[in-house]
């Protein structure tokens, strides 16, 4: 069924209820699989709570699957976890906002999120 406007507006969150800083990401390949078939997204911004995948084909809002792509440097380490699909948005030509899904992490090692969410803050200081 469509979504209504005010329905996609809702489903995207705008930085104001964004929980955590992102830091864009020059395009990162990401593998996502859910068992029955593997999709491979373009990650254009990360949070040590999750992630924004650029794609036309966003999975379903709810939907869950595991995730693995190499942090690019400094971390330069592989991330793999699980992931579930918080809020999509489609496609629309009279929209400059880029398709997509926003992710949340499930199962991220806490390890990894400090240094996700450190390496986010950091670059927030050097860009103020």
């Amino acid at each position: 069924m469509p979504r209504t406007a005010q329905q996609a507006d809702t489903d995207n969150p705008t930085g104001d209820r964004r929980r955590d800083l992102r830091k864009p990401l020059l395009v990162q390949r990401v593998r996502l699989d859910d068992g029955r078939r593997v999709f491979f997204g373009y990650a254009k911004n990360i949070s040590q709570n999750g992630m924004f995948i650029s794609t036309v084909n966003p999975r379903r809002q709810g939907e869950q699957f595991d995730v693995e792509m190499t942090l690019p440097a400094p971390l330069e380490m592989p991330l793999s976890c699980r992931c579930e699909v918080a809020w999509t948005r489609d496609f629309r030509k009279s929209s400059d906002l880029e398709p997509g899904m926003g992710l949340r992490f499930l199962d991220l090692p806490d390890e990894l999120a400090a240094k996700i969410g450190a390496w986010v803050e950091a670059d927030e200081a050097r860009s103020e």
